[in-house]
């Protein structure tokens, strides 16, 4: 079952990509389509019917050079069952959607472009799907190229426009900065232990984490070294700060692309990879503090940028970073499942979110710029109600103290008590301060899109429809996992230890071993990810003690989000429905900061600046004086000068007189007889 979930896309792109003309473009939609629901049929059976046992399924020898001797396997534990159903639920509707939104693409009229991006799609899943069902450490980077090769062909599918060409080559070579940090932490762990496979991998963390290793001018533990360099991985894929500029441009994709690459996929490929190696991470706690700091202020930084953004479909990009940084808080202060389970309930509200907006972008014809929006509520009303459930869960309403809510309320508080608990002050309050904005934005979105009068063109309001049913099913889908997914397994990931230990299947003398261990240090017990085969999921660590510290945080922790959504809320209200001309004035009266905001922090500026100035300037150098005067100055001169001479020399040798060439042999005689007299050893 779990080798079908995995080549089900792969034979897809292959067999649509390479062979449209035989099943034809349509036949191609529907065969990719349909094995991306059937691997997510039955990665939903994995998940709920798993007894938490870790397995390995081998598939083939891969890999046999000196030490390194590894199989490509496939391990099923608990947090692979996770990524399975949300890669794969949120890939299938991705299809299914797509179906009516590009049937009305006329980027590239008369050409048969559909089975070419359902075969792209397809690979993306089956990549981000070998990266997640890894056992070592080289397979998962695998899977990891492979999703940044498929992202550069997804974000840059409308390649006649210079603008996506110019989005697809800066997401691919802002995560080689990121991937080449990646590799070094794959480098260094094979050079510790030996091996790349994670059982061996986590079984030698006590070791590593007592180990000094020379890293750049000096010892560092190897354990802190490790973790960082991973991050660095995890920073460029999940676009946390200073390595995040990808991800708003990544929008010039078509707006599935953005569903997918976006909601559950390849931005949430770096918190699975810090999850995954959080046996690691327990032994490094510089390490981990650093990605807590790096995730609240990316979180915050994000959150300011998306109060002013105008493209729809870029407010919703920078809420993707910003709740990104949730995640990564989480997992830096040792909530493992806190984070997993934010990024369970990010995929639903989010590619609700994003799917949303591609059926108010296709009703306006493709206009995306809110500013033209107003009124549409009655135009889209389906779409309308579907992104209202969608916002009502990003912002998390939910009744406080309790586990009654939309999925983003449940999760974020989880993630918010988590990081009182784990991370310090400085990433609480940030991420507060981060969902009073995430509260704003969402709800700016809402008013200025679906309220109000028409603004733009009134041709385009008059004629804005429904989008057809075979793009608002998914999003009806994706709307229920956003209302019901928090309170159905808020418990499993975020409850008692106890509950946790049976989610994600610790053995029950294990899981009281750990207790008795952590009670007798004076706290409760907290699960790592890294179980080895024919075990449970976790290890236990007992200095942990995150979760519940989490569940004894004061009332004032507990309420505080939701304060912050309201603030959030009705400042909303009161700017773009009560006072719409309020956003006006505060633009007019704080335009500096405005402009700070609006361009985004100026990170793109300064980059450009800093590297990509200085980088074309050293290739004009090489091409002019290193290409242009020095190889190719040599070559022309030598084929221009030197090779006519040799070649009239030659030519006057060849006369054609018998005497001319005797003459020659003796003189080559003659300087033969030197040689040997002189160097040839004669006495």
């Amino acid at each position: 079952m779990e080798t079908i979930i995995l080549f089900a896309p792969l034979v897809g792109a292959i067999i649509g990509g390479f062979g449209w003309r035989v099943i034809g473009e349509t036949g191609a939609q529907w065969l990719t389509t349909g094995l991306l629901f059937l691997a997510c049929l039955l990665s939903w059976i994995v998940f709920l019917s798993f007894d938490g046992v870790t397995r390995q399924i081998e598939i083939l020898r891969w890999i046999s050079s000196g030490e390194l001797d590894t199989f490509w396997a496939i391990r099923l534990d608990r947090l692979t069952a996770i990524m399975l159903v949300v890669i794969t639920s949120v890939s299938a509707l991705v299809h299914l959607y797509s179906f009516g939104y590009m049937a009305d693409d006329h980027n590239f009229h008369g050409e048969n472009y559909k089975a070419r991006f359902f075969a792209y799609l397809s690979f993306f899943t089956f990549a981000m799907l070998m990266l997640v069902t890894a056992d070592n450490l080289v397979q998962m980077f695998f899977g990891w190229e492979g999703v940044g090769l498929a992202s550069y062909l997804l974000i840059g599918f409308y390649f006649r426009k210079p603008s996506a060409n110019a989005a697809a080559i800066k997401a691919f070579v802002v995560n080689r900065v990121g991937d080449f940090g990646f590799g070094l932490g794959i480098f260094a762990l094979f050079m510790l232990t030996g091996s790349i496979n994670f059982t061996d991998v986590f079984a030698a963390v006590p070791t590593i984490a007592d180990t000094q290793m020379r890293f750049l001018w000096r010892d560092w533990n190897a354990a802190e070294v490790v973790a960082f360099l991973l991050f660095v991985g995890a920073m460029g894929k999940s676009a946390q700060l200073f390595l995040h500029t990808w991800l708003p441009d990544a929008m010039e994709g078509p707006t599935p692309v953005s569903a997918l690459i976006h909601a559950a996929t390849m931005v949430t490929a770096g918190v699975f990879l810090v999850v995954r190696m959080s046996p690691l991470i327990e032994y490094a706690p510089n390490a981990a503090a650093f990605i807590v700091v790096i995730g609240a202020t990316t979180a915050f930084v994000a959150a300011t940028i998306g109060l002013v953004q105008n493209d729809i479909k870029r407010v919703i990009a920078y809420s993707t970073m910003s709740q990104l940084g949730y995640m990564f808080v989480a997992a830096g202060a040792g909530a493992y499942g806190a984070a997993m389970f934010h990024l369970f309930t990010h995929a639903f509200f989010k590619a609700l979110l994003f799917l949303g907006a591609g059926s108010v972008i296709a009703a306006m014809h493709h206009e995306q710029d809110m500013r033209h929006y107003g009124g549409l509520r009655r135009k889209v009303p389906f779409t309308f109600w579907m992104m209202m459930i969608g916002t009502l869960a990003i912002t998390g309403v939910g009744i406080p103290l309790t586990q009654i809510g939309f999925a983003g309320f449940l999760s974020k508080d989880a993630v918010i008590e988590s990081a009182w608990a784990g991370g310090g002050n400085y990433a609480f309050l940030l991420l507060v301060l981060a969902a009073a904005m995430t509260s704003f934005y969402s709800w700016r979105l809402m008013f200025m899109t679906f309220y109000g009068t028409p603004r733009g063109d009134a041709h385009t309001h008059e004629h804005a429809h429904e989008s057809p049913r075979v793009m608002l099913v998914p999003l009806a889908v994706l709307a229920l996992g956003a209302v019901v997914s928090g309170m159905i397994w808020y418990n499993s990931f975020f409850g008692d230890s106890a509950r946790v230990a049976g989610f994600f299947g610790i053995p029950e003398a294990v899981a009281e071993a750990g207790a008795e261990t952590a009670g007798a240090e004076g706290g409760a017990h907290h699960f790592a990810f890294g179980g080895q085969p024919g075990e449970g999921a976790f290890h236990i660590a007992a200095d942990n003690h995150t979760l519940d510290q989490a569940h004894a945080a004061p009332v004032w922790v507990k309420v505080s989000p939701f304060i912050a959504m309201l603030i959030g809320l009705g400042l909303a209200i009161y700017m773009y429905l009560l006072r719409p001309g309020v956003p006006a004035r505060l633009v007019a009266a704080g335009r500096p900061l405005y402009l700070f905001l609006l361009n985004k922090w100026y990170f793109d500026e300064l980059y450009d600046l800093i590297f990509v100035r200085g980088a074309l300037a050293i290739g004009r150098i090489l091409w002019r004086r290193g290409d242009g005067k020095t190889i190719d100055g040599t070559i022309n001169g030598i084929a221009i000068g030197f090779v006519p001479f040799v070649t009239r020399l030659a030519g006057r040798a060849q006369s054609g007189y018998l005497f001319t060439y005797a003459f020659a042999m003796v003189i080559g005689i003659a300087l033969i007889l030197t040689w040997i007299t002189l160097f040839g050893g004669a006495h």
